[in-house]
């Protein structure tokens, strides 16, 4: 880079900060006024106008100072040297907020709702995703002689339970042969195989074990199928109607903060942007058009994927308006789901 593109990236950081805080446009004189640029009002004009030309920055109105673009968002995202670290007792309240929660679904909401507080964005995150989860347990308590509990704990810390109804009694010795099997067939599977192992084991099942056997398969392979109403979990949804003005300016698209809600409403768009995230510990930032979603145009998705042991289990992120704190958000998105993934290992 010269010094003329790192003076003049210096000038578009200057309008960003600028114009994050202040939900202004920016003119040449607040820049020399507010940042110690170590230029003359005039280069910082020219630069102003070169910005504009090849379209990092725009005027929103005639006789007003310039705002940034996707395009310049997306130059001071790329060349961002570093995020904003939280602070050890940031980290440390994050760890220990998370680890209160009691179980998979506690966690996960416990995470959505720090996040959206942290960022002032709204929050989301991905279930565990099928292919990504294995059986850790399999549980088969007798509630009756011809009723039983069936508990499923998968590695990510979800936790299933089932009654299967019986149509015979079982003896001791029969439920501890039952649990055999089907704890032998399921456990350190991924749920897909899983799936797949209990449903042979039906067929293979010894005679006098065959109707429990097919009874608790059929019961399991429902359990193991995903929900897609559980895929998803929001928070911080009003923080969007806080900065409504943001999802009619530059852009030209009134209703634009309407078309948002619906996305979100309907979870499926949310879903694909964050099923893209595949890597924990990198974060990806998408700037208006780049989510390629037409509903999304006016905002930025920040995601990255959580796990633990070395697996990807889901998405997680925040989503707002193109005008946001990129670095402050990227180290709260990162911080997150870092944590979420080390207090789901413990478990």
């Amino acid at each position: 880079m010269s010094s003329t593109d790192d003076r003049r990236f210096e000038v578009l950081r200057a309008i960003v900060a600028d114009y994050v805080s202040t939900q202004e446009p920016v003119g040449s004189k607040a820049l020399v006024e507010r940042h110690n640029l170590g230029v003359s009002s005039a280069t910082v004009r020219n630069d102003m106008a070169f910005l504009e030309n090849e379209g990092y920055i725009a005027q929103p109105h005639t006789s007003s100072g310039r705002v940034p673009t996707d395009k310049g968002y997306r130059q001071f995202v790329d060349r961002i040297a570093e995020v904003k670290p939280l602070s050890t007792a940031e980290r440390r309240a994050i760890l220990e907020f998370l680890e209160s929660g009691v179980d998979l679904d506690d966690v996960l909401r416990r995470g959505v709702r720090l996040l959206a507080q942290l960022t002032r964005q709204v929050a989301v995150v991905q279930y565990p995703t099928l292919s990504a989860s294995s059986v850790r347990h399999l549980e088969v308590v007798a509630l009756t002689p011809a009723r039983l509990l069936l508990v499923l704990i998968t590695d990510s810390g979800r936790v299933d339970q089932r009654i299967v109804e019986l149509g015979d009694v079982l003896d001791d010795e029969d439920l501890a042969r039952l649990r055999r099997l089907l704890g032998g067939a399921l456990e350190g599977k991924r749920l897909a195989a899983a799936s797949i192992a209990v449903s042979e084991l039906a067929e293979e099942a010894p005679e006098d074990l065959r109707d429990a056997v097919v009874r608790s398969a059929t019961v399991l392979v429902e359990t193991l199928v995903e929900h897609p109403e559980e895929r998803l979990v929001l928070g911080g949804t009003a923080n969007l109607t806080r900065n409504a003005a943001d999802f009619t300016g530059i852009s030209g698209l009134p209703g634009s903060l309407r078309a948002v809600l619906e996305a979100l409403e309907e979870q499926v768009v949310v879903l694909k942007l964050l099923a893209a995230t595949q890597d924990a510990g990198t974060v990806t930032v998408r700037i208006g058009e780049e989510t390629q979603v037409e509903q999304m145009r006016g905002t930025s998705v920040i995601s990255t994927g959580y796990g633990a042991a070395g697996t990807v289990l889901g998405g997680m992120g925040v989503l707002g308006p193109t005008r946001m704190d990129y670095p402050g958000t990227i180290a709260s998105v990162a911080a997150v789901a870092r944590y979420i993934g080390q207090v789901l290992a413990e478990r």
